[in-house]
């Protein structure tokens, strides 16, 4: 962490754990954010920051995000609690806010399995996925005008753009032919979703974004990493959740997205209906933001694909991307979605 004495300082002006001494912990962090667990006195949270080689916009992301959590106050959707936002670059260089520090576990700490008693008892499987499609379901009913967050993005016309914004997006960092991209995309410009009802969407809805609390049975914590939050189609969330998730969960190895075991989780149509039940909203035009959720996600890691470098990490991300648009077209090509 940069200045330890000005962050001091701050939560001193901000009455948070007044007086005694800050004692910090590096949790997570990449090319766009640090995530730090902080203590001080009473004050126990996390500070979400961009580090200092973070293009300069970030700080206006950073503020997005805030103002998303802030949002979610009084809300039943599960996220973690708004303390405080800094836009002082003296304090520490960045822009940077404070949340509740979850007291819980994320899919992402051990991928391939779950932990206890998740692991063993697969029928307790099921909540993991009716709490990850609630969440989504509970977000989408947020009244987002109410909440000031009427210039938080551009609903009109949202899914007009679609298409064309991100085929414009692909063009400027393209290195290669992805086989299905035209056909998925042509499907797209044919097709409209039956409804289209604005929200708040997270932009990036699956496991390996939200917390669970600690041990059975299974309770969505918090809803995290809000980068790509915005004012749009919440029901595209749903589409990224869906996007691979199989009838059978139990049939071959049960893995979506390499890091998730399905195995005794409710099927798609169980899940699409829960969704379905606590949003109030129709899922018949499921197809449609299945199809967008895989070509969309394709083009966003080919751009972390284009500037691999020899990073094995995004390197790894190649055939992932020929495999979501193969899947989008195919998809597009198979369903009976007609509107």
């Amino acid at each position: 962490m940069a200045d330890v004495d000005k962050l001091t300082s701050w939560l001193d002006i901000q009455e948070l754990g007044t007086g005694a001494p800050l004692e910090y912990r590096y949790i997570s962090g990449g090319s766009q954010n640090e995530i730090y667990e902080i203590r001080r006195g009473d004050l126990h949270c996390a500070m979400r920051i961009p580090p200092p080689t973070a293009p300069a916009d970030r700080d206006n992301g950073i503020l997005r995000e805030w103002r998303i959590i802030d949002a979610l106050t009084g809300t039943d959707v599960p996220h973690t609690e708004a303390i405080a936002v800094c836009t002082d670059p003296s304090v520490l260089g960045r822009t940077f806010y404070l949340m509740g520090f979850v007291d819980g576990w994320s899919p992402m700490q051990s991928i391939g399995k779950w932990p206890a008693p998740f692991d063993a008892d697969v029928e307790s499987r099921q909540g993991l996925a009716y709490q990850l499609v609630e969440g989504a379901a509970l977000l989408s009913k947020v009244d987002w005008r109410a909440k000031g967050l009427h210039d938080l993005g551009r609903p009109d016309g949202f899914h007009d753009r679609q298409v064309d914004r991100w085929t414009a997006f692909l063009d400027r960092i393209k290195g290669r032919e992805l086989p299905g991209f035209d056909e998925a995309a042509a499907w797209l410009r044919a097709h409209k979703p039956i409804d289209y009802i604005p929200g708040i969407m997270h932009g990036d809805y699956q496991f390996a974004n939200v917390m669970f609390r600690n041990g059975a049975p299974a309770q969505l914590a918090a809803i995290v990493d809000w980068e790509m939050g915005t004012i749009g189609d919440p029901k595209l969330d749903l589409g990224w959740v869906m996007q691979s998730w199989p009838e059978d969960t139990n049939s071959g190895d049960g893995s979506v997205g390499d890091y998730v075991d399905m195995r005794g989780m409710p099927s798609r149509s169980e899940v699409l209906e829960h969704y379905s039940n606590v949003s109030g909203r129709q899922v018949d035009d499921i197809d449609y933001y299945c199809v967008l959720a895989q070509w969309k996600l394709a083009v966003i890691l080919e751009q972390g694909y284009q500037r691999a470098k020899g990073d094995p990490k995004l390197e790894a991300f190649g055939p992932v991307i020929l495999d979501l648009m193969r899947g989008a077209a195919e998809l597009a090509a198979s369903s009976d979605y007609q509107r």
